[in-house]
Order: C-alpha cells, then structure tokens, then sequence
C-alpha cells in the first residue's frame, strides 16, 4: 500500500519565486578594504622607528594627554598591564609597521615603556631539582 501524496493548496504558477542563492563571500583583494590615507595619517612622516619586534612588551607609563590621538589613547588604555606589539597591533586593527611608528612616537614622548620579553632558563638548576626530589623521599 502506498501513502496518500500531498496536494498543494495553490497553483504552482501563484508561488513566489524561490530567492536567489546566497553568493559565497570573497576575500578582500590586497589594498582593497583599507583605507592607506588614514594610515599616512597614523603614522605622518617616515623618520627613525624603535627597535621593537612582536614580542616586545608594551607597558603604559601615564594618562593620555589632551593631545593624543585616538589610537595613542587606546594603546594607553590597552596597556597598563604589559602586552606585546602584536597583541596591541590586533586588537588595533593596524599593521604592525604602522604600530611601530605610533609606539616610537610614544616612546620618545615617555607615555609608554619597552621592555624585553621574560625569558626562562632552558634548563632547570640542578640544585633546585636535587632539593625537590630530597623533599619528595622525606615524605
């Protein structure tokens, strides 16, 4: 025994038409999207940049001036706990270049800090490791 087939209650020919497809999204082509003109604004004339790399450590040293720009303003806020150029790049939006020019220009005015990221031994000291495996056998 088959199953009863459905009825439609309207002619196909009252139907609305289907919508179209949704069209898959298309990566940005390079420069496409970005706006260079505000990032000459950013970043004004090419003079000398800070040697800083991606993991240095952004520290802020005071409040924003009444003078600052909106991005200085937010790196400021940003980082009174340390972060590294490439966090504050991302959260930023700006390319890291760009963030290079605004912290030199930071620096030199002393509202911010650089420090060199903390590095950890390698290897563990001997004599730290001898103590705690002596206290492990003591219990």
């Amino acid at each position: 025994m088959t199953p009863p087939q459905r009825r439609r209650r309207q002619p196909l020919a009252e139907l609305p038409p289907p919508p179209p497809p949704p069209q898959p999204a298309q990566p940005p082509q390079e420069g496409e999207g970005k706006n260079p003109e505000r990032l000459y604004i950013i970043t004004g004339a090419d003079g000398e940049r800070a040697p800083v790399d991606l993991v240095t450590l952004i520290v802020a040293c005071a409040e924003p001036p009444s003078s600052a720009t909106p991005e200085q303003t937010a790196v400021l806020r940003m980082c009174g706990a340390p972060l590294s150029v490439a966090e504050v790049s991302a959260y930023l939006g700006l390319p890291f270049s760009v963030v290079t020019v605004l912290l030199t220009e930071m620096l030199a005015a002393e509202l911010v800090q650089a420090r060199a990221p903390i590095v950890r031994q390698q290897l563990p000291d001997r004599s730290l490791l001898e103590a705690v495996m002596h206290g492990l056998q003591r219990l």
